[in-house]
């Protein structure tokens, strides 16, 4: 989502042979099904039809997506509030199964001391990535969020969680709150229990609210609302 240059493209694309047929909305759920089928996930069967907003909704957003830093009974209660449950959530954080995280969200576990919910020789490896409590943020410091398989989705982050080498907090708390941990041993054990969850959970979440008929419209630009 930080490259929307290629929504763009894609809706350039799309328009070029579909004129105002296919929505913003729906390029956005069907190409993070496709991102997940690429990165060695499951196939999801989604819907489409939705239509773009006339108004934005960033606000709102910014506000539900939780916090690295939020509890997870915050969390649960978030995502619950869109119909997704317990084990849909545990699910839906294997997202962090791949790509990076990067420093600034990691040295409040590293410094002035080190969280005691992360594994020592991990904490060290992350100290060597991360070596200053104040990262600059142009230098673009991370950390791999899984260091065997870091561009497939798969259960290894639960691996990880469940050997203390969770990188953010909220990923950590996981394997410690007693309402999912018993998720997360058994997505940790079991890939196909894991990758089914994370499907059903992403298609219960690309179905929350969407906008049909009259109160939306399908937008010629994907950045902007449609003038007429």
């Amino acid at each position: 989502m930080r490259n929307f240059k290629y929504v763009v493209t894609i809706k350039e694309a799309v328009e070029s042979e579909c004129p105002l047929t296919v929505s913003c909305a729906d390029i956005v759920a069907l190409s993070a099904r496709d991102g997940v089928a690429l990165l060695g996930g499951p196939q999801i069967a989604m819907k489409t039809g939705r239509k773009d907003s006339k108004e934005s909704y960033a606000a709102e957003v910014e506000e539900f997506i939780p916090n690295l830093n939020d509890t997870m009974s915050s969390v649960l209660s978030r995502f619950q509030s869109v119909g997704i449950d317990t084990e849909g959530v545990v699910a839906l954080l294997g997202a962090h199964s791949v790509g990076r995280t990067h420093c600034t969200n990691l040295v409040d576990r590293l410094y002035p001391t080190v969280d005691p919910s992360l594994d020592p020789g991990h904490a060290e490896y992350l100290k060597r990535r991360c070596p200053s409590p104040e990262p600059d943020a142009e230098a673009v410091e991370y950390s791999r969020n899984d260091l065997k398989t870091p561009m497939v989705l798969d259960n290894m982050y639960y691996k990880n969680l469940l050997s203390h080498k969770g990188l953010l907090s909220v990923d950590q708390q996981l394997a410690s709150d007693p309402a999912t941990l018993p998720f997360v041993e058994k997505m940790a054990s079991d890939n196909g229990y894991f990758l089914e969850q994370f499907a059903r959970a992403m298609v219960v979440l690309s179905e929350n609210n969407p906008i049909t008929g009259d109160e939306g419209e399908i937008r010629r630009d994907c950045r902007y609302v449609n003038r007429d």
